[in-house]
């Protein structure tokens, strides 16, 4: 009981010992803090990977993409294995191409990667109808122009046909041009859905004397639609029979938005029959996208299957197809927790410091302790159980503030955005409207477990010390 009245009372008189409290408390909450918040990123940053690649494809080897697709769909959900494992599958088509669009006149190419997919077959997948921007187009996602942006293509249309008209024409005798050819009434065009960066730009925003408007020594920037649902692009690709370009003209139907840029600024998504019929590769694909039911469980059992039935293929999982970038995440990670750990090991050293100055300057009472009959023993778990509280109370007050922080994060961003005019999370390279964050208790414990480890370890060199003490030698000079 002697040792715990004394270890508190040393924390409550030794105002010295505060200082390795804080130290302790200021490597637990930045850890935790720094932990959360790229757990946050990295949790994010899987979920839009594994919607947007499904759990499973599987890819064709050759140029000539998979040859019925259908039909090999069927002969999996004829399997007894697989059909109990598998929840929906959907083929698709991928190639690179050219996206070609005016603005203001001025013709745009820009390369991206054109994606044909069956728009509520790889819904059902997941990752695809929720990114839709508009929410109107998402139940049921589907190419097909709506009024409003058939309206804009058809205004368009009108437009190009008065431009195209001969100069030189002589006027009708009232002066008004001559009428423009009709519209086919049952002609609609095809739908196509860009990334979301594609069609937006930031765009200093200007005065009315034509000067970039600035905040801080820095131009305001706003983000501008530049191409419109219902406005014209053009899309030029590889035949699959001959290498030769094709073309296709179609209208934006909508927006998708995954809020990863470098998806968003690159892919581009139309029916998986247009683009079939557009690269004459009828009734193939390029690979299989498919949905398990329990992922965890089956991935291993159901790639290797797939494997077997489909040796001419390859077969991955999402996690296998972005196993770099994961693998460059956990790492980065990893090595970021350890360099923040010496924060705490900062701490430790100054609690072997302090311990040790202690130890001096007890010598009389450690003396005087063991001649009442303390033994080593005793005397050693009095200072190590002085630097468990010391790290006890540092993690705890540290957990406090690091979980506060964390949940405040984006409040907190934004008051020191305003104060010092610089932004600190810019929303346009990340596309997220908040810092993510993922507070996991497990994390947590481990880092208050090591931090009063440590706070114990670098208590033990003075505990020893202080053990060791003769009383004869510790009075002597008294």
């Amino acid at each position: 009981m002697y040792k715990l009245v004394l270890c508190w009372r040393y924390l409550l008189t030794r105002y010295l010992a505060l200082v390795c409290i804080v130290s302790v408390m200021l490597g637990v909450a930045t850890l935790i803090v720094v932990n959360s918040v790229m757990t946050g990123f990295s949790t994010k940053l899987k979920d839009r990977l594994h919607g947007l690649l499904s759990d499973i494809d599987v890819e064709a080897t050759t140029f000539h993409g998979i040859d019925h697709p259908d039909e090999k769909i069927e002969r999996i959900r004829r399997d007894p294995f697989l059909a109990e494992r598998i929840e929906a599958m959907t083929p698709m088509m991928e190639v690179f191409a050219m996206l070609q669009f005016e603005i203001n006149g001025e013709t745009i190419l820009k390369p991206v990667r054109l994606i044909g997919v069956d728009a509520q077959g790889r819904a059902r997948l997941g990752g695809f109808a929720e990114y839709i921007e508009n929410k109107d187009h998402r139940d049921p996602p589907s190419f097909q122009l709506r009024e409003e942006a058939l309206k804009v293509w058809e205004r368009n249309q009108e437009r190009e046909r008065l431009l195209e008209r001969e100069p030189f024409a002589p006027p009708p005798k009232d002066g008004l041009p001559p009428p423009a050819p009709p519209v086919p009434s049952d002609f609609k065009p095809k739908g196509i859905m860009i990334g979301h960066a594609i069609a937006h730009a930031r765009i200093p925003v200007l005065d009315e004397h034509g000067k970039p408007v600035l905040k801080d020594g820095k131009p305001v920037t706003e983000e501008r639609e530049l191409i419109h649902p219902g406005d014209e692009v053009v899309l030029t690709t590889i035949s699959g029979q001959r290498i030769e370009p094709v073309s296709f003209r179609g209208a934006v139907v909508d927006y998708i938005k995954t809020e990863m840029s470098e998806y968003d600024a690159n892919y581009v998504y139309i029916a998986l029959e247009d683009l079939q019929h557009l690269r004459t590769m009828h009734s193939r694909a390029t690979s299989i996208q498919i949905k398990l039911k329990d992922y965890e469980r089956d991935k291993g059992e159901v790639s290797k299957r797939l494997t077997e039935m489909f040796p001419s293929c390859v077969v991955s999982t999402w996690e296998q197809k972005q196993g770099p970038l994961l693998a460059a995440i956990s790492i980065e990670k990893g090595i970021l927790n350890l360099l923040l750990f010496m924060i705490i090991g900062v701490a430790g050293f100054g609690i072997l410091a302090i311990f040790s100055m202690i130890v001096v300057e007890k010598t009389r009472d450690i003396g005087v302790l063991k001649a009442l009959g303390a033994s080593n023993g005793g005397v050693m778990k009095i200072f190590l159980g002085y630097g468990l509280l010391l790290g006890l109370v540092g993690a705890l007050l540290g957990t406090g503030l690091g979980v506060a922080f964390t949940v405040y994060i984006n409040q907190i961003e934004k008051k020191l955005t305003d104060w010092t005019g610089q932004e600190i999370f810019d929303r346009s390279v990340y596309y997220f409207k908040d810092i993510p964050t993922d507070i996991q208790a497990s994390n947590v414990l481990l880092i208050v477990l090591g931090a009063v480890s440590i706070a114990v370890v670098f208590s033990i060199m003075p505990a020893l010390r202080a053990a060791m003490l003769h009383p004869v030698r510790a009075l002597r000079y008294e």
